[in-house]
């Protein structure tokens, strides 16, 4: 058995900055490395591990994907997060290096502070921290708070918190980065693209690289193998949450929609565009069965722009089922997103 510990990179970032995009595209150019991959789901309904899964390979087998869709990693760190580090390790073909995808809405500090438990310190390291950003998004300052209004704000009242649940994601993942990936750059002009660069470089603690990409495709000798051990530096990454031992994920909930059956692709996507602009979605995904189509629409919102595209035949084995995962702040209308997404 060798005692080199097994590289650990975690990808972390906001709902809909393009994680899973990237993951794939180290799948299919993993630089001669044996991979396994874990993918951290937030609500019960997984879809981006079934995205990777039909990604595997001899380098990746679809059995060294494994999806945990039943709570934060590092919420559940003893019942999920040991377990299944331990299961890829002890694999007959152990990988050489292990890719993290969390769920969008993760702080990733908490994860970080996993790796000290023993029976992971001594087996695995943290190679580095990825923090993919959608460049448009950041360009509109949408996780930035309006500086203007929270000096008057503190003006009147100098108890008032200017940290948004949404900029606090963002900026803990900002902060625990080694690198910052900002995806979707060919959406915005190079003025936008300076903006968004500076806002993340305000951001970070530390002088770290933001590189520029579209749909995730980078050098992976650029983001794999970084040697951070990351779990080893803890104080040069502050966070929102240093005082407590484990975080609240109540800022946010899912909504999971079962739609008609063999619903139109173009309707879908009018009404997914619908509840991100009439009641604050901030990330909705899932699959359609479109009819007259025997391939699967994968569809997929960040706001109010909605990507849908075929991505594979539905099997012979598997329901013909369209649903949809909605997450959006706590106290979003159930009933009224439920309503426009079944039509």
């Amino acid at each position: 058995m060798s005692i080199e510990k097994v590289p650990v990179t975690i990808i972390t970032g906001f709902l809909g900055a393009g994680k899973t995009t990237l993951v794939r595209h180290l799948m299919q150019n993993p630089q001669g490395r044996r991979l396994a991959i874990l993918v951290n789901e937030f609500g019960d309904l997984g879809i981006d591990g079934d995205i990777l899964k039909g990604c595997a390979d001899a380098d990746c087998p679809e059995d060294a994907i494994v999806e945990l869709t039943n709570g934060c990693l590092c919420c559940t760190v003893a019942d999920d997060f040991v377990p299944t580090i331990a299961a890829l390790l002890g694999r007959a073909q152990p990988p050489d290096h292990i890719l993290i995808e969390t769920s969008g809405l993760a702080l990733p500090k908490p994860l970080l502070k996993a790796f000290d438990w023993p029976d992971l310190r001594s087996r695995i390291t943290v190679d580095g921290v990825i923090a993919v950003a959608d460049a448009e998004a950041v360009a509109s300052g949408r996780f930035a708070p309006d500086l203007a209004a929270i000096a008057r704000q503190r003006l009147a009242d100098s108890s008032v918190d200017h940290d948004t649940p949404l900029g606090e994601v963002f900026e803990d993942q900002v902060a625990c980065a080694d690198i910052v990936i900002l995806n979707k750059a060919d959406l915005v002009d190079p003025d936008r693209l300076a903006r968004a660069r500076g806002i993340v470089q305000a951001e970070s603690p530390r002088s770290i690289p933001v590189l520029e990409a579209t749909e995730g495709r980078i050098d992976p000798r650029v983001v794999l193998g970084l040697g951070a051990a990351a779990e080893n530096d803890l104080a040069a990454r502050p966070s929102h949450h240093e005082d407590h031992d484990a975080h609240d994920h109540d800022d946010f909930e899912t909504l999971v929609v079962t739609l008609p059956s063999e619903a139109s692709a173009e309707a879908i996507v009018v009404r997914m565009e619908t509840i991100a602009r009439d009641h604050q979605v901030l990330r909705a995904k899932g699959y359609v069965a479109v009819a007259g189509k025997p391939m699967r629409l994968l569809v997929q919102g960040v706001g109010c722009r909605v990507r849908a595209q075929f991505d594979r035949p539905w099997r012979s084995d598997e329901q013909r089922l369209s649903r949809i995962v909605v997450i959006g702040e706590r106290g979003i209308d159930r009933d009224a997103i439920a309503a426009v997404l079944t039509g």
